[in-house]
């Protein structure tokens, strides 16, 4: 029997990716374990896997192209001696429902998978978006999902003047997320700027980027950020780091290591900052899972140290590298950037000083951790020098109260500047 291959789901919130390569071409023979094809995510390009033997038999779906909904057929592999014309009776059935869509009573019982059938077809003939004031002067309605008008009012659009490919031009999601105001000056390209005579050129959006831009948007005009630096005498660390790494060749343990032992031992000591907003409950976690900020090309993506308030220095060292050489690669799997109940951002080793982090939704707080250098301090009333490093907590007020804020900054410093206490 004929196997059908859909647009996988490869985060828990993905719901269109880009076919960004196939790596395999019809009539190919193809193993179960053999990657077909490249798919980019809203988190990152993942290869996609083939979980059955056969011999591919049509692709549906070409490389290349952008917003396929998950579930849509992609591609049928026949099993061994299978005829090829069981395809023509796949593909027609996976476009059958596009006809029903025109007619009002099958749009509206329809399930999600209706309006992603129909999407081609309406993009051609769908009329000019009404103006502003039209809806208003005449009464007539905008049809658009709960989700897009969400979208549109968090970023200040006019819901009416959006263009929808849904079922009778409903506005869904994706074209909120895709438009611009003023599009038609926007989309002009060329080499010389309106402005005057600056070359420049325009870069299309990764879905990534997309994501972290949508992301991050929602989390500064949502959440009300506040922040708490203080600094962090790394002396005794860098001391106690040289000893263990000299111990043995198999393991380099880092100062970002310490910094996650740390953070996971002080949300275990002040447990009112392990916590997420809930709207009107607060969740409050049992466990550590520390999630850590990696730049890969494109963007960034935020591993899970899950458990870390249990582990040791030797094996959050051992994970951190595993799992960040395979955010390079695209082999995370989604489980192992998910979730995560507290952020770490490192730019100490790019030479910054200090910043400010913006919070990864849903959780409530992320530590932004600056370079350690020697600076001047005072001790029993004389000068002296210092390896000193610079963090600043950023919380969501709605979950953490500046006291619990720093009493958490001051359990991240004692165990950073006492390293011997996270054994207690």
């Amino acid at each position: 029997m004929a196997i059908t291959l859909t647009m996988p789901a490869l985060s828990p919130t993905m719901e269109t990716g880009t076919l960004s390569k196939w790596l395999v071409k019809e009539g190919d023979v193809v193993e179960s374990g053999t990657v077909l094809a490249e798919i980019e995510t809203d988190k990152a390009t993942m290869e996609f896997e083939s979980i059955d033997d056969g011999v591919v038999g049509k692709i549906f779906v070409a490389e290349g192209a952008e917003n396929v909904p998950v579930g849509e057929l992609i591609a049928v592999l026949l099993e061994d001696g299978e005829d090829a014309s069981v395809i023509d009776g796949i593909a027609s059935a996976a476009s059958a429902p596009t006809a029903a869509v025109p007619a009002p009573a099958a749009a509206a019982a329809a399930p999600a998978p209706a309006p992603v059938a129909a999407a081609p077809a309406p993009v051609a003939t769908i009329a000019p978006p009404v103006p502003v004031s039209a809806p208003k002067a005449s009464g007539e309605r905008v049809f658009a999902s709960p989700l897009a008008k969400r979208i549109a009012e968090q970023n200040g659009y006019d819901i009416a003047v959006i263009p929808g490919t849904g079922p009778r031009g409903r506005v869904v999601k994706s074209d909120v997320e895709n438009y611009t105001p003023a599009a038609a000056p926007v989309a002009m390209s060329g080499s010389v700027s309106m402005d005057g005579d600056t070359p420049f050129e325009d870069v299309k959006l990764s879905n990534m980027r997309k994501t972290i831009a949508k992301r991050l948007t929602e989390s500064k005009q949502t959440v009300p950020h506040f922040y708490l630096s203080v600094d962090i005498e790394l002396d005794n660390l860098l001391a106690a780091r040289k000893q263990l790494n000299a111990m043995s060749d198999e393991y380099k343990i880092s100062v970002n290591d310490f910094v996650i032992k740390a953070c996971a031992a002080g949300l275990m000591k002040v447990p009112a900052a392990n916590v997420q907003y809930m709207g009107d409950t607060m969740r409050q976690f049992k466990r550590a899972d520390i999630s850590v900020a990696v730049a890969i090309e494109g963007g960034l993506i935020t591993p899970v140290i899950r458990g870390a308030d249990q582990k040791g220095l030797r094996q959050i060292s051992t994970e951190t590298k595993d799992l960040a050489k395979r955010a390079h690669t695209g082999k995370l799997a989604p489980e192992e950037y998910a979730g995560g109940t507290f952020s770490i951002s490192n730019m100490g080793m790019m030479g910054v000083k200090q910043f400010d982090a913006v919070i990864n939704p849903p959780q409530a707080a992320i530590l932004a951790v600056g370079a350690g250098e020697p600076r001047p301090v005072v001790k029993n009333g004389e000068l002296t020098v210092a390896t000193v490093m610079t963090v600043t907590l950023s919380c969501d007020h709605r979950a953490i109260d500046g006291s619990v804020g720093a009493e958490y900054l001051a359990a991240v410093k004692l165990f950073l500047e006492q390293p011997s206490a996270m054994l207690l």
